[in-house]
């Protein structure tokens, strides 16, 4: 699903225009950005847990050169389901 389809499913249930579903979508999305930005984990109940996470310091290699690299710790943006989106996705997805 692209986000197109998104503002247009909101677009469709909320009975807003699509530019302004727009403008909310796009909210949304900023001040996640934002507050993942500034270290600050996002908690929606019943949906999941927008987090930072620190990834320490490790080796890596550059196989077409044969040398070692050191990668240094860094944080990146992750996603954590809740219980009950994981639940649903399982109850309702098959596997083909």
């Amino acid at each position: 699903m692209t986000k197109a389809e998104i503002v247009a499913d909101i677009a469709l249930e909320t009975g807003l225009e699509k530019t302004e579903a727009l403008r909310a979508v796009e909210a949304f999305m900023n001040s996640i950005k934002s507050s993942l930005s500034k270290g600050t984990n996002v908690y929606l109940r019943g949906f999941g847990s927008f987090i930072v996470k620190e990834r320490a310091e490790k080796t890596g290699r550059n196989i077409s050169k044969k040398t070692t690299i050191i990668i240094p710790a860094h944080n990146i943006p992750s996603f954590k389901p809740s219980k009950t989106f994981v639940a649903e996705v399982k109850s309702k997805v098959k596997i083909k």
